[in-house]
This record gives C-alpha cells, sequence and structure tokens, in this order.
C-alpha cells in the first residue's frame, strides 16, 4: 500500500507545482501586478464615491428600455431554444449513431458557440441598424449554442430501455424520437430554457453597448457622459430584475425536475 500512497502523493504534488506554474506563466504574460492593484485601488475607491447615491430620479426613465431588454431575451431564448431541438436531436450520439451525422453538426455547434455574443451583435448592428432586432438576433444565436450543448448531453443519458423496446416493435425514427426520447428529455430541456434566459437577461443588458437597443444604450449613454450616480441607478434596477427572474426559475426548475 506504500507506494500506491506514494503514488498518489507525488501526483497531488505535481499538480499543484503544475498550476502553480500556469498561475505565474500567466501573471507574467498578461503584465499582472500586485503593485499596478494597489496604485489603482484608490482610483477604484474613488470612482465608487462618484457613484453614490444614485440618482433614483433617473429610474422613470429607464423603465421602458429594461422592459426592452426583458421582450429581447424573451424572444431571443425562445427562438434559440426552438432552433436547438433538432440540431440537439443530430448531435446526439444515442440517437442518431452516425458519427457522420453527429460530428459534424457538434463541429458547426462548436463554431456557433466560439462566436462572442457582442461580437454577433456587432454583425447585427452592422447589417440591420441600431435597435432591439440586431439584440434579439444575437440571443437567438447565443441561446442556440447554449440550449443546443445543454440538450444533446441531457439526451444522451435518458433511459435506452423504451427506446430499445421501441425498435424491436418496429417503431419507425420520428415515432421513436416523439414517444422514446423527447418525454424523457423535456423537463430537463424547459430547465435549460429557464436557465438560458437568465444568461440572457444579463447579455441583452450588455449587447446595448454596442448599439443592440435595450437597457445597455443607456449604460453607454450615461458611462459616455460620466454620469455615474445615473449608472448606479440603472446596476441597481439591473440587478433587482436579475434576482427576481433567478428566484422565479430556480422554483420552476425545483418543480420541473
Amino acid at each position: 500500500m506504500q507506494p500506491v500512497n506514494n503514488t498518489k502523493r507525488y501526483k497531488t504534488i505535481f499538480t499543484v507545482l503544475l498550476l502553480l506554474a500556469l498561475l505565474i506563466w500567466s501573471g507574467y504574460q498578461t503584465q499582472f501586478s500586485f503593485q499596478s492593484l494597489a496604485i489603482g485601488f484608490p482610483e477604484m475607491m474613488k470612482l465608487i464615491k462618484e457613484m453614490l447615491p444614485p440618482d433614483w430620479s433617473y429610474f422613470s426613465e429607464i423603465i421602458e428600455p429594461m422592459l426592452d431588454t426583458i421582450r429581447m431575451a424573451v424572444l431571443g431564448t425562445t427562438f434559440g431554444s426552438l432552433l436547438a431541438v433538432p440540431v440537439a436531436l443530430l448531435s446526439a450520439n444515442n440517437v442518431f449513431r452516425s458519427r457522420w451525422i453527429t460530428v459534424p453538426v457538434r463541429f458547426i455547434l462548436n463554431i456557433i458557440r466560439t462566436i462572442p455574443d457582442l461580437l454577433l451583435a456587432s454583425i447585427f448592428v452592422a447589417v440591420f441598424g441600431i435597435g432591439a432586432l440586431p439584440g434579439i438576433f444575437a440571443l437567438t444565436v447565443l441561446s442556440f449554442g447554449i440550449v443546443a450543448k445543454l440538450f444533446y448531453e441531457s439526451l444522451e443519458n435518458i433511459d435506452n430501455g423504451p427506446l430499445e423496446a421501441m425498435t424491436a416493435v418496429g417503431a419507425n425514427k420520428t415515432k421513436w424520437i416523439t414517444f422514446g426520447v423527447l418525454p424523457q428529455a423535456i423537463a430537463p430541456y424547459l430547465s435549460f430554457v429557464l436557465f438560458t434566459f437568465e444568461i440572457n437577461i444579463r447579455a441583452a443588458a450588455v449587447l446595448g453597448l454596442v448599439g443592440a437597443g435595450g437597457i445597455g444604450l443607456f449604460y453607454d449613454k450615461t458611462l459616455g457622459y460620466f454620469e455615474y450616480p445615473k449608472v448606479t441607478t440603472i446596476i441597481i434596477f439591473t440587478l433587482l430584475i436579475v434576482m427576481l427572474i433567478d428566484f422565479t426559475s430556480t422554483k420552476v426548475r425545483e418543480r420541473l425536475l
């Protein structure tokens, strides 16, 4: 038993040293230093003081933009989640057993998930102009990538017993998916949709910085004019909305699962 314990100990020591080496190397390459952090900390505190107290009179002006942000998240999540279903089915190894189908679909899905949402929003703004429409398209693509990835991984963990039974009685692929696959995966799918909606609320607030509509436009405007008390008001309002949606979706997911 002693050699085994020594081997585990050496592996643990090697892993810790490797992580430390990567941490030091990353800090060196990014020119991180505690000295710079110490110099910037007073300026950070100064900025926080300038942001307080919030400008509560600005609250009435951002209600409609915040509602636009929520609408963008609702539409983007809905469209992206619906588009993700067939792609997730094509990506699942236990649904389509041919690697000629699953590998190319997963590869395309990985490419889509690699593109940052801000870049997507910038592209759609260039095509459609400033407004909520580019934000909806960007959130649709973002939702599609997230839900498709999570959903096909969930599909691969379903019980294969009903699928084998349906195959034995000669069910075709459509019935096999409709009555054997989807009923087992619907609850996790809805959970993934709600989770993605939470992400999209936060993402939609940022997309406005590149002109994609919603509350982000007001972030850009107030920051540009150094109206920091108004920025604080927007942050607090966004935080309250995110907390409310997070609480609601958590309760719904608990009931689903």
